[in-house]
């Protein structure tokens, strides 16, 4: 055997060391449970904590997806107890994934700091501000995509047009858009009522957020000044039109240009029956996100017979 034979042997005995040594092996994919309830036992098991597969700032963006994702809760929701599907999701597909908690009483002791957008939106986008410049500075990447639940689909939006976020967001996924707010249960009637007897959204007790969701109100005027939409962002809003808060669906379904995309999850797929919350629990809505972030490798999106308020097939 000459010396340049023993040379070859040796590099591939090293590369094959290499591929199969314990710290080289691949990560088992996180298992994914398609309902909006998944991510409670981690909150309940880790209070304040974060779901496996996301916060890790160590994560480098790849090249297929340059951009780590921001995952932008509801209200009422926080980080692992809205996203309890959409993180692991985001993580075996070689997302680098982040969420906070906003809004959250922070004179309670928990669990009622893990009930988030409670506060003044104005204040969540703040919070976010600061986490989104964590972000990036741990992963090097200059932008970040967004995906958004209920009350987490305006916030950013806040953050995109008066705190500088405008550059920053490349794609924006909304998941039962708020854009115009909600008239659920009488807010068109007691909203407005607040607003002539001069209470404002700070002075409402326990959930300053929920007053801000008058179509009126201040908060929203502003989201709507100049246009819903940046054009330097790409935005897919994502409905369903079993949605019991967001009342009519299509509030949260403005049209836009060519950069904005309005999906209704049962356009093509009449049995799935997702409401508000199901949306983020739903792997019909899941896939949706998917194509979205990625619309250079789209993939079928399945049609689920999904249960209300889970989001899960049945």
């Amino acid at each position: 055997m000459t010396r340049s034979t023993i040379g070859v042997f040796a590099v591939l005995a090293a590369l094959v060391g290499a591929l199969f040594a314990p710290g080289a092996a691949r990560a088992e994919p996180l298992p994914v449970t398609f309902s909006f309830f998944a991510g409670i036992p981690n909150e309940l098991a880790h209070p304040g904590g974060s779901l496996p597969g996301s916060n890790d700032f160590t994560c480098k963006p790849t090249a297929r997806h340059p951009n780590p994702v921001v995952l932008a809760h509801g209200t009422g929701g926080s980080q692992q107890t809205n996203w309890g599907a959409c993180v692991p999701l985001l993580k075996n597909e070689g997302y680098c994934v982040f969420a906070l908690t906003y809004g959250a009483p922070s004179y309670l002791p928990w669990p009622g700091t893990a009930i988030g957008g409670m506060g003044l939106m104005e204040d969540s986008a703040r919070q976010f501000k600061v986490f989104v410049d964590r972000v990036l500075r741990a992963t090097g990447a200059s932008k970040i995509d967004v995906v958004g639940h209920s009350q987490g689909t305006i916030v950013p939006a806040y953050y995109a047009k008066y705190l500088g976020g405008r550059n920053t967001i490349d794609k924006y996924v909304s998941l039962a858009p708020a854009w115009n707010g909600t008239t659920l249960a009488g807010t068109a009637v007691i909203l407005p009522l607040t607003r002539q007897l001069g209470i404002t959204a700070e002075e409402l007790p326990l959930c300053q957020a929920c007053g801000q969701l008058d179509p009126q109100s201040p908060f929203l005027r502003k989201i709507r000044a100049g246009g819903y939409y940046l054009p330097s962002i790409q935005y897919t809003n994502i409905a369903t039109r079993h949605d019991e808060l967001i009342v009519p669906y299509w509030f949260g379904l403005p049209r836009g240009g060519k950069n904005v995309r309005n999906i209704v999850v049962q356009d093509g797929c009449s049995v799935d029956f997702t409401e508000h919350a199901g949306l983020a629990g739903s792997r019909r809505a899941a896939y949706f996100v998917l194509n979205a972030l990625d619309p250079a490798h789209p993939r079928p999106v399945p049609c689920d017979r999904a249960a209300p308020f889970s989001g899960s097939a049945f």
